[in-house]
């Protein structure tokens, strides 16, 4: 699969499609405190986005139910909503995809429910920073494995783990594009980054071992193998000839 490059008027159409998407995370956010359920924030998630005249991009996708993606404490990514009830001290990921115009937009953050612990909140805060360091080098000119690097040792500096089994990826007309954006240096260096790129980088980091494995009983979560804490943090990239572009900011 080749990658894509977007044309002023595509990225226009993304930039549509990722301001749906931060604006359902500011929607959602107050409502992310102990007592609710998941289930409940997806709903309100995707009557949100409807609202806005785009429709959530994940479901549906492969067979995935919700409208969003809530991973709770060891779950890494792709946590269905369920009667869930959040507990205070819990962290909880958030993932979401809009689709509108006939593009995507995608990011992820993590949430304290509550109070949470020193460690719980050092891992948000690092994955969060570790994106942005990325971000440093998603630039015309460097290669796909300059971003991964960065994220790679800012992430284990800080004692934690970088999740080897699931990466970011590139997005535009389809939610998953060329190319595939490891959050770990590569044996390659990857493609040249040129303007019109358009990337979801997405860390995903664990408090302990970055082994991983996906729940049998629903085909979908993705846990810690150890059951530490993990936490995940995307954004939606533009290269342009100069500093990136969040389109999901």
């Amino acid at each position: 699969m080749s990658i894509v490059i977007k044309t002023a008027e595509q990225t226009d159409k993304m930039r549509l499609a990722g301001n749906v998407v931060a604006k359902t995370f500011e929607y959602l956010q107050p409502h992310i405190k102990p007592g609710i359920t998941t289930l409940k924030l997806n709903n309100l998630a995707e009557a949100f986005i409807l609202k806005m005249g785009a429709v959530p991009s994940f479901k549906g996708y492969h067979g995935y139910p919700g409208a969003i993606c809530t991973s709770v404490n060891d779950e890494v990514v792709h946590g269905i909503p369920s009667e869930r009830i959040l507990l205070d001290g819990d962290i909880l990921s958030i993932d979401i995809g809009a689709y509108l115009n006939g593009y995507h937009g995608d990011a992820a953050k993590t949430y304290p429910v509550g109070k949470i612990s020193t460690e719980n909140q050092k891992l948000i805060n690092v994955c969060r920073e570790s994106f942005y360091e990325g971000l440093k080098f998603a630039k015309e000119g460097f290669h796909l494995h300059d971003i991964g690097e960065a994220i790679q040792k800012h992430v284990e500096a800080n004692g934690f783990s970088v999740v080897r089994d699931f990466v970011g990826h590139g997005i535009g007309a389809n939610m998953h594009e060329a190319p595939q954006i490891p959050n770990y240096r590569p044996k390659n260096r990857g493609p040249k980054l040129s303007r019109g790129m358009t990337l979801a980088i997405e860390p995903m980091i664990n408090a302990g071992t970055y082994d991983v494995y996906i729940v049998s009983d629903d085909g979908w979560t993705v846990k810690t193998a150890d059951g530490e804490n993990s936490s995940h943090y995307e954004h939606t990239v533009l290269i342009t000839n100069a500093e990136p572009e969040i389109l999901t900011k």
